[in-house]
């Protein structure tokens, strides 16, 4: 029982300190940002590596989940005579969770994983230590672009899983179950609100800031050479999925409790 309370005690402080890291540095990476001088270039490239490597793969995951929603939604709507319903169905269900999650994910996976590695081995080799012996700030070089390029490119890809996501669903809605063209996006505009749409965007920018302060923690506080740089890398995406998930339920929770959105 001592060992228990012993390994649970070490665990909660252990959780406490990273989210207080994950908090300065999150704090730090803001400011920093709004502090001239202003480094839109950098910026900019790190949102050029993030978006058009990742809107191909966001996309295709985002069809096909469009097309399973359909048919799993069909397989009960046509034995209740309701699959006119499918369309607003698919299209709530991505456009207020699924696409931003699911966008989130693989961005986590791809973009997060190559920030913890790439600021991991800067860090192995000794080039943060050469920033900082320069006086230029590691947060304000290394952080800040890749915070900005995920806040920036996340909303966008998630708007385009949204739009391809609802066309995964029309092809097995006209295709499948012979609803007719005009019907299914009336369906859609009908079911869709502004409301919906923000509420997803809004998502990402949070799940963009938790990619990028995850990935970049991870990186600035590797340790021990290459083997390090694989552990950070690993933990980072697992985090980051943990903390995308927990920040969802809660955003959702906000919103549909508290703001009654």
């Amino acid at each position: 029982m001592l060992n228990l309370v012993l390994r649970t005690g070490s665990a909660t402080n252990g959780i406490i300190r990273y989210v207080g890291q994950l908090t300065i540095l999150f704090s730090q990476t803001v400011i920093l940002s709004l502090t001239p001088s202003f480094k839109g270039a950098r910026s900019l490239i790190q949102a050029n590596r993030i978006g058009p490597g990742s809107c191909v793969i966001s996309s295709l995951v985002a069809f096909f989940v469009g097309m399973i929603i359909a048919l799993q939604m069909a397989y009960q709507m046509v034995q209740m005579s309701a699959e006119m319903l499918i369309p607003k169905i698919v299209s709530v269900a991505l456009t207020r969770e699924l696409a931003p999650v699911l966008t989130a994910l693989i961005v986590a996976g791809r973009v997060g994983a190559g920030i913890a590695a790439e600021i991991g081995s800067m860090k192995v080799t000794e080039q943060v230590d050469a920033l900082k012996a320069f006086a230029v700030n590691p947060v304000k070089y290394l952080v800040v672009p890749r915070f900005l390029g995920l806040i920036l490119m996340l909303p966008v890809l998630a708007m385009l899983s949204d739009v391809i996501g609802i066309w995964g669903g029309y092809l097995i809605c006209v295709y499948k179950l012979h609803i007719s063209h005009e019907m299914f996006w009336k369906m859609v505009f009908s079911a869709l609100a502004i409301k919906d749409i923000v509420t997803g965007l809004v998502k990402t920018f949070f799940f963009g800031a938790i990619i990028a302060i995850v990935g970049c923690h991870q990186g600035l506080n590797v340790r021990g050479g290459a083997e390090g740089v694989g552990k950070a890398t690993t933990a980072a995406v697992v985090r980051s999925f943990i903390l995308i998930i927990m920040t969802d339920c809660l955003i959702t929770f906000i919103f549909y409790f508290l703001l009654n959105v």
